[in-house]
């Protein structure tokens, strides 16, 4: 049955996932660090409408795939993933990542590109692009300055620097809200661990690179341009849109991966 909550048991959580289901060329999408799949409910209605196969999953910490008793690492959450697209048996499908979710997909992507289609990666910073010795500080002291920022505070603020609308900002807030400090945090050093500079990797699939123009996160706003440079493609920029773009500019979103999607070539019959 299409859309139903569903698990996964894994060391130390309960996966819980929603897979429409169908014949239609399947599409995982990974959310960003403390919110949860809920953040594309658009994107889902707009592309099981267009006849996709869709998988959502609260990540390892996230949403309702909590509580979590192993200890949270990059290694982990790539795991999960794999063990998921396995349990579901599905064949090369697209990668789409968001923010953690996109380094998490870009991870999957370099780890083993035979098992998937193609990559979509929104608002999310280059795991493999060169970083500034500035970038490199931030970097290394994201998680000690949340340490300082109240827990009563931290959902609000986090809202306000991930959206631009008041819904998305309102809605946003009250996912952000349900994740408690230490897990953000714990979930911050695990999102960290994806960065690995190399220069010379380039993704050898069809690749999306979309951001909110408003972006203003880490230091997307210009690893992604130059990431696109690399690669040689054009970077989509939606205007209205912030760091949760999918929120801000759903249906900009949902044109976007449509014009990406159906140009992904069909995986073979059979294909593995």
């Amino acid at each position: 049955m299409p859309n139903l909550d569903a698990e996964l048991a894994l060391r130390g959580v309960a996966l819980h996932y929603a897979d429409s289901d169908g014949d239609g060329e399947p599409v995982v999408f990974l959310h960003g660090a403390g919110a949860d799949r809920s953040m594309f409910a658009a994107q889902r209605d707009a592309l099981v409408g267009a006849g996709y196969r869709v998988v959502l999953v609260d990540l390892r910490g996230h949403g309702a795939s909590r509580p979590n008793t192993a200890q949270l690492t990059a290694e982990l959450l790539t795991s999960d993933v794999e063990s998921l697209v396995a349990h579901l048996g599905l064949q090369r499908p697209t990668l789409v990542g968001h923010s953690l979710g996109g380094n998490l997909a870009q991870r999957l992507v370099r780890r083993a590109p035979e098992r998937w289609a193609a990559l979509a990666v929104l608002d999310s910073t280059w795991n493999a692009g060169p970083l500034t010795r500035l970038e490199r500080l931030a970097l290394r002291s994201a998680a000690p300055l949340l340490q300082l920022v109240p827990a009563r505070t931290l959902p609000r603020m986090m809202a306000d620097a991930s959206a631009v609308t008041p819904a998305a900002r309102a809605e946003l807030a009250g996912v952000f809200a349900e994740q408690s400090k230490a897990e953000f945090i714990a979930v911050w050093r695990a999102t960290a661990e994806f960065v690995e500079p190399d220069p010379g990797y380039r993704t050898p699939l069809p690749l999306l690179l979309l951001r909110g123009a408003a972006d203003r996160t880490g230091n997307i706003a210009t690893a992604m341009p130059r990431w696109a440079d690399a690669e040689a493609i054009d970077e989509v920029v939606i205007d209205g849109a912030g760091h949760v773009v999918t929120l801000d500019t759903p249906d900009a979103v949902n044109a976007a991966l449509r014009r990406f999607l159906d140009g992904v070539p069909r995986a073979p019959s059979g294909g593995t």
